[in-house]
Parts: structure tokens; sequence; C-alpha cells
């Protein structure tokens, strides 16, 4: 194991929290690679904590698909694989319609507002080029069009699937040609649900998440090429 890393100390937290935040962040910015073991002695040695801490965190990481769980390896970084990535997206292109067909109907001019301000500060955000807090402003984006959806269950299984779709967030945003794209996807469906023009506005995210698919497989497919990916058209 030759990533660098190291905890991420937070006094509010409990210690396993800490733990679990830091891996998932070395996972999530690539400094703990796909199909890399993750060995308890070793990464409790190198956070300075005990193992159990490090237990704990795997069990969360492995719920969260970041993880898995070889049979007499014991725990790796889960690989990014193609099949995961359609299955994933398949369920979220369907529960982020629905979000979003009810968001033209049921959104406010406050939550409006404060839509057209969370697109404006992903724009912002790509001047600092980190690729977690770029992620986390689109998540904050599309979190807005949830809640305008005013349907508690629907918000909690996106909520939950979000998680899972972080980690490709995060790949999909490596290319400075894609953030692009994304600032002017945000704004058609910013103006797309002003207008509440439900088909437009679908019709926005599908090709939102369509590309996303591509350029991640793209990604996936270089790599096993030992290659770059081409830059997005």
């Amino acid at each position: 194991m030759t990533s660098e890393f190291s905890i991420q100390m937070n006094e509010y937290l409990p210690l396993r929290d800490v733990v679990f935040n830091t891996l998932r962040q070395a996972i999530l910015k690539g400094e703990l690679k796909p199909g890399e073991r993750l060995m308890e002695l070793t990464l409790a040695e190198r956070l300075g904590v005990s193992r159990t801490p490090i237990r704990e965190a795997m069990r969360k990481l492995e719920l969260e698909g970041l993880v898995v769980m070889i049979p007499r390896r014991g725990a790796q970084v889960a690989n990014i694989t193609e099949k995961d990535l359609n299955d994933v997206l398949e369920v979220r292109i369907v529960l982020e319609n629905m979000a979003i067909e009810k968001a033209c109907k049921r959104m406010t001019e406050e939550q409006m507002d404060k839509l057209v301000k969370a697109a404006r500060e992903f724009e912002d955000t790509m001047a600092d080029g980190n690729l977690v807090h770029l992620a986390e402003a689109d998540v904050a984006f599309h979190e807005i069009i949830y809640q305008a959806s005013d349907n508690r269950r629907l918000i909690q299984v996106l909520n939950n699937l979000r998680e899972q779709i972080y980690r490709y967030r995060v790949e999909y945003l490596k290319e400075e040609e894609t953030r692009k794209l994304l600032v002017k996807e945000h704004e058609e469906l910013c103006q797309a649900i002003r207008e509440r023009n439900v088909e437009k506005a679908c019709e926005i995210s599908f090709r939102h998440i369509e590309n996303q698919r591509m350029a991640i497989i793209e990604s996936i497919e270089a790599e096993k090429a030992g290659k770059e990916p081409a830059k997005n058209k």
C-alpha cells in the first residue's frame, strides 16, 4: 500500500466516523486505487488507531459499494465496472426524472432561486480543481430538485442511491470539458424547471446522465487498455 493519505481529524465526530470519512475520501479521490487490498493492521498503523474503527469503517464502505470482501483475501477497493455503472444509472434516471416531474409542479420561487445559486456555485467551484468539492457541489444542486419534489420516500431512496453514485460522479468530473458541459446542462435544467416544462427537463436529465455513463465507460475501457481516455467532444 503506497497511497499517500492521512487521518482527517474532526473533534465533533466519533473516531469511527473520522476513520470512515478518511478512507472514503481516499477511495473517492483515487488515493486508494480500485483493486487495492485494504489490510486492517496496515491501515490502523498508518492512521494511528486500533483495528476496531477500521473494521467498522470497512463494513460501512462495503454497504456503499466502495469496498468488497474477497474470501480468503479480505477487503479491497471495489473496481468500477461497466455493469455496476449501468445498474446504478438505470435506477438513477428513473428516480431522478420522477423527482424532476414533481419539482416542475411543486418548486417554489425560493427553491428556484436556490437552484440557480447552486448552479453558479458549481461553476465557481471549478476554479479550485478539487474533484471532491466539485462532486459535492453537483450533489447540492440535485438535492434541491429532490427536496422540491416534496416526496419524503422518494428523497430517502435518492439519498441512499446518491452514495453509490458518488464515486462515479468523481470519476466523471476528471475531464475539464466534462465540467464545462455540466455547467451548461445545469443552466438548461434550471430554465426547463422554471418554465414548468416536464418533458424538456426530463430530456435534459436523461442526456445529462447518458453523457456521464458514456464518459465513465470510456475511462474504464481506457484504463483496461492502459492508456489515457480521449477528451470529450
